[in-house]
C-alpha cells in the first residue's frame, strides 16, 4: 500500500511539473520573437551601405536586406528550436521566459539570475574597455559614426547572439557530449559542461572573425588573435551563467556589457 502510494504521488508530482512548463511551441516562438528585433536592427545597419553599391548589386538594396533578414530569421529559429527540443534533456533552462509562459510569477526567476547577470556584465564590461585600450589599430574604425550603433549591440549582440550561441549551439554541444560521453544517462557531468561552454565560446568568437575583416581590410595574425582571445573570453562567462543560472542570466550579462562599455568604445 505504502509503496503504491508513494509511485502515485510520485506520478501525480511529475504531472504536475509537466503542466507547469510552457509548450515547446510557445516558448520556442516566444525566444524567436525576442531575438527578431535585434535580426531587425542588424540587418538594417546594412542599408546604407548596399544603397551606396547599389550599382554592384545583382538585386535592390531592399530585396537583398529582405533575404538577408530571412536567412538570419531561419536561422535564428533553427537555433531556437534546437535549444527548446534538447535544452530540458540537459537541465539548460530559460526560467524567466518559461515561468511567463506558464503563468507563473516571473519575479522569483528574474531575480535568482539578476545578480549573477549584472555581476557578468560588469566584469565583461571591464574586460571591453581593457580591449580597448590594447586593440589593433586595424580595429579602430576611422570615422566614429561608423561604429555599431547601441541599439545593435543591445539587441543583436545581447539577445539574439545569445539565443543562437548559448540556446542554440551550446545546448546542442551539451547534449552531444551528454550521449557520447555518458550515454545519456544522469545529469551532464562538469566536464562536459566545461567542454560545452569552451567549445560555444570558440565558436561565437570565430563568429566575429567576418566583422573583423571587414574592418580592418584583412585578417591578420594579431587581429584574429584578438578577436579570438577577446571574444572567448566573455564567452566562457556567458556560457557558465547560462548552465549555471539560466539563459536570461547570460542575456542581461551581454547587454549590461555592451550598455556599460559604450561610452569608451
Amino acid at each position: 500500500m505504502g509503496k503504491t502510494m508513494a509511485v502515485d504521488n510520485a506520478a501525480e508530482a511529475d504531472a504536475a511539473r509537466a503542466l507547469a512548463q510552457p509548450g515547446k511551441w510557445r516558448l520556442g516562438g516566444a525566444l524567436w520573437l525576442l531575438g527578431m528585433p535585434g535580426v531587425v536592427a542588424v540587418v538594417w545597419t546594412l542599408f546604407p551601405t548596399l544603397k551606396a553599391n547599389e550599382a554592384l548589386l545583382p538585386l535592390p538594396p531592399w530585396a537583398v536586406l529582405l533575404l538577408s533578414g530571412l536567412q538570419t530569421a531561419a536561422l535564428l529559429a533553427l537555433a531556437v528550436a534546437l535549444g527548446v527540443w534538447l535544452a530540458p534533456r540537459v537541465g539548460l533552462q530559460a526560467p524567466a521566459v518559461s515561468s511567463l509562459l506558464s503563468g507563473r510569477p516571473i519575479g522569483p526567476a528574474l531575480r535568482a539570475q539578476s545578480l549573477p547577470g549584472i555581476l557578468g556584465g560588469v566584469v565583461g564590461a571591464a574586460w571591453l574597455w581593457v580591449l580597448s585600450q590594447v586593440a589593433p589599430a586595424a580595429l579602430q574604425p576611422s570615422d566614429p559614426a561608423s561604429a555599431m550603433p547601441l541599439v545593435v549591440k543591445l539587441l543583436y549582440g545581447g539577445i539574439t547572439e545569445e539565443l543562437l550561441v548559448r540556446w542554440g549551439v551550446m545546448t546542442l554541444l551539451l547534449w552531444m557530449g551528454w550521449r557520447v560521453l555518458q550515454r545519456g544517462q544522469g545529469q551532464p557531468g562538469k566536464v562536459v559542461v566545461a567542454v560545452a561552454v569552451l567549445l560555444s565560446a570558440l565558436l561565437f568568437a570565430l563568429g566575429h572573425l567576418p566583422a573583423a575583416q571587414a574592418l580592418a581590410g584583412e585578417l591578420t595574425a594579431p587581429v584574429v588573435l584578438f578577436v579570438l582571445a577577446g571574444n572567448t573570453a566573455f564567452g566562457l562567462v556567458a556560457g557558465w551563467l547560462y548552465a549555471r543560472h539560466g539563459l536570461e542570466a547570460a542575456i542581461f550579462a551581454h547587454v549590461l556589457a555592451h550598455l556599460l562599455s559604450f561610452p569608451v568604445l
